[in-house]
């Protein structure tokens, strides 16, 4: 695997906040390809058109830098209100099926999956800091989604974190073969998640209880 070079920009007259934004997209961009021990800050300072002392002035560490991609990517205020919304109406296929959209879809961007990985194998506490900010929200809503549909009735006694977590599983395994591995699909991505969906539901609702006709006695 070819090792990803920075691509240096040319330097522009531009504001603290874009100046901002532009680190960090080269460093996400870097740390997807290269990994966070792999990539240098005077990469990231090249691929940016800036100086290494100017990446220094925005983020003192690699780490400020990491947190930094985290915080801009995760904006999930509108994801999680019409999770929200779904629970309360207690529609099942509507929130699974939302939850699995928004990270199935056509044009989606591998990065933050790849940076998960790359955390992953380095084992650095960054993995910990990536899934607190990408994934514990979400494991946690339907962990408990699930917890209360099993209390009402309607879905099996299982475990919910561990249900919660097979549902993702799903998730980032499609991802996994799909957006790092370049597997092409076979299914329109509106039905592959309808397939996922109805898969998972189908082992977790509780099943009708069998019809028993009276007996007269």
């Amino acid at each position: 695997m070819k090792r990803a070079k920075p691509s240096p920009r040319r330097p522009s007259r531009t504001s603290g906040p874009e100046r901002q934004a532009s680190l960090i997209g080269a460093a996400a961009s870097l740390f997807a390809a290269n990994g966070f021990q792999g990539t240098t800050t005077k990469e990231i300072a090249k691929a940016a058109g800036v100086s290494e002392a100017l990446l220094f002035k925005y983020f003192p560490t690699k780490r400020a830098l990491y947190a930094a991609i985290l915080a801009e990517k995760a904006q999930y205020s509108e994801l999680r209100e019409a999770v929200e919304e779904a629970a309360k109406k207690q529609d099942d296929t509507g929130l699974f099926t939302l939850l699995a959209s928004y990270r199935i879809k056509k044009g989606a961007d591998p990065t933050m999956l790849r940076l998960l990985l790359f955390s992953a194998l380095e084992g650095h506490e960054l993995a910990d800091m990536f899934f607190q900010r990408q994934y514990r929200t979400f494991h946690d809503l339907l962990a408990h989604y699930i917890s209360k549909r099993i209390e009402s009735g309607a879905f099996r006694p299982v475990d919910p974190l561990l249900a919660a977590r097979a549902f993702f599983g799903i998730i980032v395994h499609h991802r996994l073969l799909h957006d790092i591995l370049g597997l092409p699909m076979h299914r329109s991505y509106e039905d592959t998640i309808d397939e996922y969906v109805s898969l998972f539901l189908g082992g977790l609702i509780q099943p009708s209880p069998a019809f028993r006709p009276h007996t007269h006695t």
